[in-house]
């Protein structure tokens, strides 16, 4: 038995590897882990909802895309706590755009 995935699949599983850094990215180091949570399960959902609509075929379960959303955020924290908090890669994305100041030596 060979299981195989659509391509709409594959590329709902790589938004959600990334999906950790673009909270980062949208958000700062003093915004709560409460809204970061919140805005990553909310990406997560949309995104399962999104892959289910591109997946071929004419029928769309709901079931199936609540189902891709949850693996979509499992694989989101999974990542952000495995990979990208131990890395700093969280941290690095959280500063980019920051607008502190370093002190300039002459």
């Amino acid at each position: 038995m060979t299981a195989s995935l659509d391509s709409a699949y594959w590329l709902g599983l790589l938004i959600s590897v990334v999906l950790p850094v673009l909270v980062g990215l949208v958000t700062t180091r003093v915004v709560n882990a409460g809204v970061k949570a919140t805005l990553l399960l909310a990406l997560s959902t949309l995104n399962g909802f999104l892959v289910e609509l591109g997946a071929p075929g004419d029928d769309y379960s709901v079931g199936t895309a609540a189902v891709l959303a949850l693996v979509s955020f499992a694989t989101g924290v999974l990542m952000h706590f495995g990979l990208y908090k131990p890395t700093g890669i969280a941290g690095r994305a959280q500063d980019v755009g920051s607008k502190t100041s370093t002190p300039r030596t002459i």
